[in-house]
């Protein structure tokens, strides 16, 4: 636990407290399925983008941004570019080995009648964590050591080799790739290949694989470039303006690139990248605007709450989740219920609308969350790794 920075960005930080406030939303419903969930709280059943389907990128955007701050500053300062490798790989190595733990909390072990930490050899490798390190370091290590015109050619090359690499490239057993179908797709078989049995969907994919991690780090990269615009155009004030066009700009080669290759969450697709890239610029323009330029800083608390101890809440909401809808029980007629099952009950029955009470359950898990995070916000208590 550390003190927070005197200086932060307000409009970044909101923006991140909105996409993880909708992330512990989207990830707690009081239960799952269509039949409970509206369907903007839902992910694209394969193709497409809901609301849902722009929290994660939206985060990984937020992440590059980040990364102009934390090292500006430092170079600023004098600080050699090599020291802070070692700083760098720690905090890689940590949202890996925190991720991993998270996906090992728990599982139901193999021949018991309990919950149990589940071996690491039975463990899900890839997840969201494991993604945000990896892309984090990788565009951490090219802010540092490459070029402006490096990076962002790294960033072109990483949505364009994608593109004929998953349409064109026969997929080993399979022929032709299919992006309509998990199992014929180069993802897939790579992430079969590389990771065997530790994938989400088990003899099929992982929405957070290894190929697809190209284009994810050219979402946060794209973050890298938004942070250059805060930090260069601060003193003009042209840093919103160049946002929304930014954004724009995106947001429509994004839709037009998706009548050629789907934008798709799954295998976060060069379109998808574009597209969410471009709504994520729009919001951190928006939110500069509003908090920053416009001063409207009592709005942006709640969202700075959450946006400043974004890591700790994504955690904790993960283990609490799993406590409460696994290991926590209490006994209803004879049998042992999840706490979770058993509270959505009676607020189902109170509602009578399941969408609505499930959409009422995830908004107290905020509302919750958002008590604690208050709390070690006025004492400057912030969690990094």
């Amino acid at each position: 636990m550390s003190e927070p920075r005197p200086a932060r960005w307000i409009g970044l930080d909101a923006l991140r407290g909105a996409s993880i406030m909708a992330m512990i939303l989207v990830n707690n419903p009081g239960s799952w399925g269509a039949k409970y969930q509206y369907a903007p709280l839902r992910h694209a059943d394969w193709h497409g983008c809901t609301f849902t389907d722009l929290v994660f990128p939206t985060f990984l955007f937020c992440a590059g941004v980040a990364i102009v701050p934390a090292f500006q500053k430092k170079l600023d300062h004098g600080a050699p570019r090599g020291a802070m490798v070692a700083g760098i790989a720690r905090r890689v190595l940590s949202l890996v080995l925190i991720g991993m733990f998270l996906s090992a909390f728990p599982l139901l072990a193999s021949g018991n009648d309990g919950w149990s930490f589940a071996p690491l050899w039975r463990t899900r490798f890839p997840g969201v964590l494991q993604r945000i390190g990896v892309c984090y370091g990788i565009a951490a290590l090219l802010y540092l050591f490459a070029s402006l015109r490096t990076q962002r050619l790294v960033a072109a090359l990483c949505l364009l080799v994608y593109w004929p690499l998953i349409t064109l490239v026969p997929v080993p057993g399979v022929g032709a790739p299919d992006l309509g179908d998990a199992a014929k797709t180069l993802q897939g078989w790579l992430d079969q290949v590389v990771f065997g049995e530790h994938i989400w969907v088990k003899g099929k994919y992982d929405p957070e694989g290894l190929l697809s991690t190209m284009p994810a780090l050219a979402t946060c990269l794209l973050g890298v470039e938004a942070g250059r615009v805060l930090r260069r155009d601060a003193a003009t004030g042209d840093k919103v303006a160049t946002l929304l066009r930014l954004g724009a700009i995106g947001m429509a080669l994004g839709a037009v690139w998706g009548w050629l290759l789907p934008i798709n969450k799954y295998l976060w697709t060069s379109s998808y990248v574009l597209w969410t890239g471009g709504i994520a610029a729009c919001g951190l323009g928006l939110a500069v605007w509003a908090f920053e330029q416009r001063g409207w800083t009592k709005w942006a608390r709640p969202l700075q709450v959450y946006g400043t101890n974004a890591l700790l809440v994504f955690v904790l909401s993960a283990l609490v989740g799993r406590v409460v809808g696994k290991l926590w029980t209490v006994s209803v007629d004879g049998r042992d219920v999840p706490l979770k099952s058993w509270l959505f009950g009676g607020l189902e029955a109170a509602v009578g609308d399941l969408p609505l009470a499930s959409l009422l359950f995830a908004l107290g898990w905020v509302g919750g969350f958002y008590v604690l995070l208050a709390w070690l916000y006025r004492r400057g208590i912030v969690w990094k790794v």
